[in-house]
């Protein structure tokens, strides 16, 4: 047996190693390190509260929304302040579009440029795909690149600007929308639900969501020449669908009130989601502590010579089990067919993911649509939401790639403690104190490696769509 490190990786958001210890040309054990330590919980130890609207969006350019909204989630509740309709109807459309970008900015940049790889040059979808999808110079590159910055006009009239946005707040939004600039969104909307319909599903994004099951799936695919049907093409050429299993288990705070928070796993419905069962284990993160600590009560005191660590990354778990978080999880818990179809027959997996992915792009689109259409011009936005001196109080939402939880405790007038776990410090966890690896660590094992073998563990590694600057914050 031998050990190899694969990374650090590129078209990844942030810093990111993996030891594969390989026998046989296959994966046996795996242990992935996030080794960038960041320190935003400490940061924010001592300041205003409100002061995390400010600080928290920076921790990452990708997913910055996400983090304000979370911010303003906890925020709000410390507050005991609801926003008005208006002001949640904006908070969800901001978030939905940086969500959506997430989806297909990683579909486009980060994950589909690794089939266009020498190593797959003998395949029949080669050539398409390589023409479609290389790096920077492919044919499908820009035109996403102008349909995503179109898209981020729309986070302009919402919020103000993209990324790190001041608009969202407890009390709300304080970016009103006028009559005019409802309009001029639509039309955002229209737009860059022409893209989705003609590039990359080839189809009415309706008709993409009632798919009912893997079988459909295949036909359609066969059906279209888009580049969802390519990916899917060269997918099944691969056996994608039959990799990548991880925890089985799958978590999801809620989204958009669309998609409902529970955790799922298979044989049987979701069950409700119980946040009291949340711990972070460090056994084997550069941190103090020697036992599993609720997040309200979390610490972020660094260990830097800890004997056994290997990341910078906490192994959260919810009642001492693994979870998997994401669009496959969300898309799970609220009992989408086709991905139920998928998951019964190979587990999670890489072609799972991503259709998770591509079909909240289609089911998150029409509602963003009802959203706008329910914004009142003229009715308020935004309440007052004073903060208490004491109080603690935690904001949970749903980024693209995954559940974020911020939780927050005040104590006369300032931050006493500021903890948050990213969708990523979930899905890339290293081993807890029972020795349980990690939804990824457990993902990779089985999988070739070595010299000359293919990049499977790239596809299975990215299908997660890593974030490690908010997995470390």
């Amino acid at each position: 047996m031998k050990r190899i490190q694969v990374g650090p990786f590129n078209r990844v958001e942030g810093d990111l190693e993996i030891g594969l210890d390989v026998d046989a040309g296959r994966v046996v054990a795996a242990r992935v390190n996030s080794p960038l330590f960041r320190g935003f919980e400490q940061v924010l130890v001592g300041r205003h509260p409100a002061d995390a609207l400010a600080v928290v969006p920076r921790i990452c350019g990708i997913c910055s929304v996400a983090q304000s909204a979370a911010a303003a989630n906890a925020l709000s509740r410390l507050a005991g302040v609801a926003p008005p309709p208006n002001g949640e109807l904006a908070g969800r459309l901001v978030l939905a579009a940086e969500n959506l970008a997430d989806h297909l900015t990683h579909f486009y940049l980060f994950f589909m440029p690794d089939f266009c790889r020498p190593a797959y040059g003998d395949r029949p979808w080669h050539a398409a795909t390589a023409e479609r999808f290389t790096a920077q110079t492919g044919s499908a590159v820009a035109p996403w690149l102008q349909a995503r910055a179109r898209l981020f006009n729309l986070a302009g009239f919402l919020a103000g600007r993209w990324p790190h946005t001041l608009a969202l707040q407890a009390g709300g939004s304080t970016k009103a929308i006028g009559a005019g600039e409802r309009i001029r969104i639509q039309a955002l909307l229209r737009e860059f639900r022409a893209f989705v319909e003609e590039r990359l599903l080839g189809d009415r994004l309706e008709a993409f969501a009632a798919l009912p099951d893997a079988d459909a799936l295949q036909a359609w695919a066969a059906a279209r020449n888009s580049d969802a049907a390519l990916f899917l093409r060269a997918a099944a050429d691969l056996g994608l669908d039959a990799i990548g299993r991880g925890s089985e288990r799958f978590l999801s705070y809620g989204a958009y009130e669309l998609f409902p928070a529970g955790v799922w796993q298979p044989g049987g419905e979701a069950s409700a989601l119980d946040t009291g069962r949340i711990a972070e284990d460090v056994s084997h993160t550069w941190l103090y502590g020697d036992a599993p600590l609720p997040p309200a009560q979390g610490e972020t005191r660094v260990e830097a010579d800890k004997a056994g660590a290997y990341t910078w990354c906490k192994a959260p778990r919810y009642g001492g089990e693994v979870v998997e978080t994401g669009a496959l999880a969300r898309q799970l818990v609220a009992g989408q067919p086709l991905l139920h179809s998928l998951v019964a027959r190979h587990g999670g997996n890489v072609v799972a993911r991503i259709v998770a992915r591509l079909i909240e792009v289609a089911r998150v689109l029409p509602a963003m649509e009802d959203w706008l259409r329910a914004i009142e011009p003229g009715a308020p936005f935004c309440l007052p939401a004073p903060l208490p001196d004491s109080g603690h109080a935690v904001g949970l939402v749903e980024a693209a790639r995954g559940s974020l939880g911020h939780w927050l405790s005040v104590r006369r007038g300032r931050i006493e403690r500021y903890q948050i776990i990213a969708p990523t410090t979930w899905n890339f966890s290293p081993r807890d104190a029972a020795g349980t690896p990690g939804a990824l660590e457990q993902a990779l094992v089985g999988l070739p490696a070595g010299d000359d073998a293919p990049p499977t563990v790239q596809h299975v590694v990215r299908s997660f769509d890593p974030c490690m600057v908010c997995t470390v914050h």
